[in-house]
């Protein structure tokens, strides 16, 4: 299928390379070649790129090149960030996290469950949020950290990060934040004096840059233990030689983010709020999943009553359409959302949900397109189920 017929609503699992990306990277995958530890200019050339883009990095976050840390993916930056908070003290190995986090978080904190840690798992109300009363009664002596994301993957709903690692901070635990769908979507700026954030997951094939690169950031007043050792790489917190390529390609689209910000806010939220309306109008007994006043502004789940997820996104595959019924990671589970569930909503209400989430690269014309081929599927689905 070309480019040309594909509609592209999944921008949530992966986004579009921009071609300004790609070029800077190209020449590190050629003729730059050089290995950033080597004491030569060849090597050092290699070196500042990576530096450049730390820089750049740092820049769209609010914070110092220092406190930049590249690693191959999201789910890296989450391991790493909450192992490193464990081995600080063996006292301290209880977990608090959410039950609406993204599958990163979740399989890890069930792995360290089964190996001895405690996890409390806080729950969220129908609109997706938490209680922050909860989660101050459930922090303890014993508490290593508490993980929350900014902005969750599926409904697009954004947690109040700062009031979050408020309580957190008072309480003297370490709190890391999944951020990787928030960067580049909406402001972030660590250096804020109200910024009590020790840890924050990037990944870069979310910011229109290829996948295998991801960033972690480590305040420089937190301590860290790595999660790989070796040759000391990444000022000693990441060993292995860096994807200097990938570096680079993160680098300029953390720029390009910073630049197309006030885009992502109006623009592409005038494409998501002009589908979202015309589909509640146009089809009968459909519905937003979550909080539709703080969420991202790309993002819409919506739930169509009576239809199975499934057949949608098959029949919307053979159109040419791309959207989701859920994360990309747990696409093929046959178990209904657990972000949905996890909200209250009955697993029927969960299978019959489509998560659509836009970019820059999407068009107005994308949208009508998108509608009309949308409607059409539901009305089918809709006439065969009422015919068996």
């Amino acid at each position: 299928m070309s480019d040309a017929s594909l509609i592209y609503f999944d921008n949530n699992a992966t986004t579009k390379t921009d071609p300004a990306v790609v070029k800077a990277m190209m020449p590190y995958l050629t003729e730059e070649y050089g290995n950033p530890s080597s004491a030569y200019r060849f090597g050092k050339h290699a070196a500042e790129a990576v530096e450049r883009a730390r820089g750049q990095v740092a820049q769209l976050l609010g914070c110092e090149p220092k406190e930049i840390l590249f690693t191959s993916c999201g789910t890296e930056s989450n391991n790493a960030a909450i192992n490193s908070a464990l081995t600080m003290d063996p006292d301290r190995q209880h977990v608090i996290t959410t039950r609406v986090e993204h599958s990163a978080i979740i399989k890890h904190g069930e792995w360290l469950a089964k190996r001895g840690c405690e996890v409390t798992w806080l729950g969220v109300d129908e609109k997706g949020q938490i209680d922050l009363k909860e989660l101050e009664r459930a922090i303890r002596p014993d508490t290593a950290i508490v993980s929350a994301m900014w902005a969750n993957n599926e409904t697009g709903v954004l947690f109040p990060v700062e009031e979050i690692a408020a309580i957190v901070h008072s309480k003297r635990v370490l709190f890391h934040t999944d951020a990787v769908q928030a960067v580049g979507k909406v402001p972030i700026n660590l250096a804020h004096a109200h910024s009590h954030i020790n840890f924050l997951s990037v990944s870069g094939h979310k910011l229109h840059c290829p996948k295998g690169v991801g960033v972690l950031y480590v305040n420089r007043r937190t301590r860290f233990n790595p999660y790989l050792m070796g040759g000391g790489q990444e000022h000693g917190k990441r060993a292995g030689t860096e994807n200097v390529p990938y570096c680079v390609a993160l680098g300029e689209a953390a720029e390009l983010a910073g630049k197309h910000m006030a885009h992502e806010d109006h623009a592409v939220r005038a494409l998501r709020d002009d589908f979202e309306s015309k589909v509640l109008e146009t089809i009968q007994d459909t519905h937003v999943n979550g909080d539709r006043d703080h969420r991202l502004p790309n993002t819409t789940s919506i739930v169509f009553e009576g239809i199975d997820s499934e057949a949608v996104l098959l029949l919307l595959d053979q159109a040419g359409i791309c959207c989701s019924a859920g994360s990309a990671c747990t696409t093929g589970s046959v178990h209904p959302s657990h972000v949905l569930k996890a909200m209250g909503f009955s697993t029927e209400r969960a299978r019959s949900s489509l998560r659509f989430s836009f970019s820059r690269y999407n068009t107005a014309a994308e949208v009508e397109r998108g509608l009309e081929i949308l409607r059409g599927v539901i009305g089918k689905l809709r006439r065969m189920s009422m015919a068996a």
